[in-house]
C-alpha cells in the first residue's frame, strides 16, 4: 500500500505492508532513529512523534493511518539533524538537565511540545499530569518537570511555590498522580 506522509517538512512516499506501524516506517524506512522503541504497547511513550502537531506513540499507529497527514521527529526540530539545540523545548531539557540516558528524551521533547502548544499557562502538576504516559528510567522526572515549564516560559521554582500556596500538595518526582495525590 503507498502512504505518502510529510516527514520534517519533506514529501515521503512510499510502498508499505499495510500493517507497518509508524515507528518502524520511520526508523527502517526513511532512518530516523530518534523514535525509539521501548515496549510496543504505549507504555513508555519513547517512539511519540507528532501527527499534525498532537502527540502520537507511533508504536500503535500503522503508517497508512498517517497518509496525507504531516510527522514530526526528533530530527525535525530546529538544527536537530545537526545535532543543534535549537528548539525551546530541547534547549530547556538541556539547560535544566533533563535527561540522563537520553532513551526517553525524543518522546517527552515530542510530548512536552504538544503540551505546550495545548496549555501555554502550565503548573507543575499540569506537566506531571501531561507526561503521564511518558516513562524515564533514569532522573525521576524532577528536572524533566522543570525543563517543561522552563520552555513554557515559567519559573520553576515559582510555580511549585504558587502550588504550595494554593494549598495543592506538591507531589512527589514521577508523573503518576495515582489516588490522593492531588
Amino acid at each position: 500500500m503507498k502512504v505518502e506522509i510529510t516527514v520534517n517538512g519533506e514529501h515521503t512516499s512510499h510502498d508499505v505492508e499495510p500493517r507497518t506501524l509508524l515507528a518502524h516506517y520511520l526508523r527502517d524506512t526513511l532512518g530516523l532513529k530518534a523514535t525509539n522503541i521501548g515496549c510496543d504497547t504505549t507504555s513508555c511513550g519513547a517512539c511519540t512523534v507528532l501527527v499534525d502537531g498532537e502527540s502520537v506513540k507511533s508504536c500503535t499507529v500503522l503508517a497508512v493511518q498517517t497518509d496525507q497527514q504531516s510527522v514530526t521527529t526528533m530530527e525535525g526540530l530546529d538544527g536537530a539533524a545537526q545535532g543543534e539545540l535549537g528548539h525551546p523545548v530541547t534547549k530547556a531539557f538541556r539547560s535544566e538537565h533533563g535527561l540522563q540516558c537520553g532513551f526517553c528524551t525524543p518522546g517527552m521533547v515530542m510530548s512536552a511540545i504538544s503540551l505546550i502548544e495545548e496549555n501555554p499557562d502550565l503548573t507543575e502538576s499540569d506537566v506531571r499530569e501531561g507526561l503521564e504516559g511518558n516513562l524515564c528510567r533514569c532522573t525521576g522526572y524532577h528536572n524533566i518537570v522543570r525543563a517543561v515549564l522552563v520552555a513554557a516560559g515559567k519559573d520553576p521554582d515559582a510555580a511549585q511555590r504558587a502550588e504550595a500556596e494554593s494549598g495543592e500538595r506538591t507531589m512527589a518526582p514521577g508523573f503518576s498522580t495515582g489516588e490522593g495525590d492531588k
